[in-house]
This record gives C-alpha cells, structure tokens and sequence, in this order.
C-alpha cells in the first residue's frame, strides 16, 4: 500500500513524496488495525519534530484520520471490528494517514457518532483539540466571562467562539477580510462584537476597552502576533504583543500560539500589575506524553459529541481524492490553505 510521506531538507522546502510501504505481519496487544476512510491534512511542524528528537528520512504526512475497525489486538478492550472510530496519530507514529490501512494504539481512538461524517471530523478533530484545550485546560472559561478570539473566521478561531459561545461566555473576535466579517456577523449563537481589523489594525484596543467598559477582557486567543512593524499585508492583521497585554483585564489569562514569543520587560510588568498570566498552545503534548491518556480521550469524545450535536459546526471542507493529496499538502505546508481533507 502507499502513503504520503515528507523528505525534509535544511536548506529548502519539504518535499512531500508517495512511498510504498506495508503493516507488520503480527497485530500488537493493544493496537486496532483500522482501514482509514478519510484523512485531515495540516502543516507539519517541522522543528517541533526536531526538538522531541523525531528524526527521520522520510515523516509521515495526514495524522487526523475517520476509519472502520478491522482488527483488534489480544488485548483491546475498547473496540472490536465494523466500530467507526476517529482520532489522531502521535508524533512518533510510522503510519501515513493517507494508507488505505494502518494500525494504531487503542488509547488515540474514540467512537466516531454515527451521524458525523468522516470528512467533517477529520477535517475538524485538530482544530476542535485546539480549542477545549486553550479554553478549558489553559484559560479554565466558565459563564460570564468575556473572551477575544483573535482571526475568529479560521478554522480554530471558528472552534473557540462556538464552544465558547455554548458554555455562556460573552465573545469579540476580529476579522481580516469583508467576507470573514459578514461571515462572523451571521454566526448564530452570535458574538458580542466583530472587529474589523482589515480596514485599521489600531481599531482593536480601543473597541474592545469600549465594549468592555474600560474593563478588558478575562481571555484572549491569538492565532499569531506581530512582534514588531511587518510589511506584509497578512502579518500586518495579526495584533501586536503590547496590544493583546492592553486588552486583558485584571487578572485576565492569555493564550498564545506564538512559539517564539518574546515579552520585554515592560511588558512583564503590565501583566505582573494586572495579575494576570499566560501559557502557550501546544496541542501535540497530549499526543507527545501519556501523563494524561485518560483525560486526553474524555477530551476527544467530547470535541466529537459536541460536533455530532451541532454545538460545534466547523465550516464544510471540500474533500480531495487521495491522487490530489500531495499537491494538497504543499499547498496546507506554504499556508495558502489552511486545512485540508482527503477521502477515500
């Protein structure tokens, strides 16, 4: 069988290639041989890879997968063959999503509910980890708080306004084009305030102390930040780091994306007379340590359950045959799309 595999290079782009390979002959313990029905594609992170010691000719490519059980190990209490499952590979997994079958430890697995499609979940499943994590894990949301999303349209963005949205939270978000800002002011349950960063970046500290009395906000959700004056158009619309701090009310958590985010002393200053903190999103650790296995899995069932009750709508991805999957996945890898989906 074949799979989508990346051939990293230091001084160049990935190159993302199919290469034949095959499942072992003897099914582990604890591992379910599933046949995968539909695959998410998102960028590789090429350097966090690097820094866990992950280092390979050849990377797998496609880890968010929607399969049927075939077959289950001696030891597999959880599953057994025809279960619709979803999940996500680990880091270290030598299987490509996009193989017709692979094999895969029974504790990265949920039941897929039977109305959700395997497009729609594989597609979503990531983003919607992003999500419960930044809100819940990280900035610990309840009723009656007040929450910024910043670039509410992407697909994570998306993710934290509904479930937000869903647990009582008073939401702002911003958003980067016309279009995302008629798609945001249609959002039903709806946000408190859309935010027009496309026609002036300077709009966002003073229109969210308006809307919040002077007050701030309790959360903020970045999806990037601009560390300094940038020239081009799309980083332009991220927020400075001085404004996001401006924004967060007394006591108030941030929860940045931004793996090289630096703070300056001033800046520590502001956030230590506020009381307030911040913790970086990094989704993979649930995946890159077992320390929280159990806790992991009750996140997925319900990121799927929710998806299944239509608290949480992901906008549709448009599937791609598996012969599309690599031009595809250079096109996720250089940004110019952010998500996307192969079915098989």
């Amino acid at each position: 069988m074949k799979g989508l595999y990346c051939r990293a290079a230091t001084d160049a782009e990935p190159k993302f290639v199919i290469q034949e390979t095959s499942l072992p002959e003897v099914l582990g313990s604890h591992q379910v041989r599933v046949q995968v029905k539909a695959c998410g594609l998102s960028p590789l992170d090429l350097k966090l890879l690097d820094d866990v010691g992950i280092q390979r000719d050849l990377i797998p490519v496609g880890r968010e997968v929607a399969a049927v059980v075939l077959q289950v190990g001696d030891k597999v209490s959880f599953f057994q063959p025809q279960d619709e499952v979803v999940g996500i590979l680990p880091l270290d997994s030598s299987f490509s999503g996009l193989c017709n079958t692979i094999d895969i430890d029974e504790h990265y697995l949920v039941q897929k509910p039977e109305k959700l499609s395997s497009v729609c979940v594989a597609g979503a499943l990531r983003d919607g980890l992003g999500a419960h994590t930044a809100l819940h894990t990280h900035a610990r949301v309840a009723a009656g708080h007040t929450l910024l999303v910043l670039d509410g349209a992407s697909p994570f963005g998306l993710m934290c306004i509904q479930l937000a949205c869903h647990h009582g939270v008073k939401v702002f978000t911003t958003s980067h084009s016309p279009q995302q800002h008629a798609f945001l002011e249609q959002l039903r349950p709806s946000v408190a305030k859309v935010i027009p960063v496309f026609k002036d970046p300077s709009d966002l500290l003073p229109a969210v102390l308006e809307e919040t009395g002077g007050l701030g906000v309790d959360i903020v959700v970045d999806s990037g930040v601009r560390l300094q004056e940038e020239k081009s158009d799309a980083a332009k619309l991220l927020p400075h780091k001085h404004d996001i701090i401006s924004v967060l009310g007394v006591g108030g958590h941030w929860v940045t994306s931004h793996q090289d985010l630096q703070l300056d002393p001033p800046d520590c200053r502001t956030l230590h007379l506020k009381s307030a903190s911040m913790s970086f999103l990094n989704q993979e650790v649930w995946t890159a340590s077992s320390a929280q296995q159990g806790r992991y899995l009750h996140v997925l069932r319900d990121i799927v359950e929710k998806m299944s009750a239509g608290i949480l709508r992901p906008q549709p991805e448009e599937a791609v045959p598996l012969y599309e999957a690599t031009v595809a996945m250079e096109t996720v890898q250089r940004q110019q799309k952010r998500k996307a989906v192969v079915q098989f």
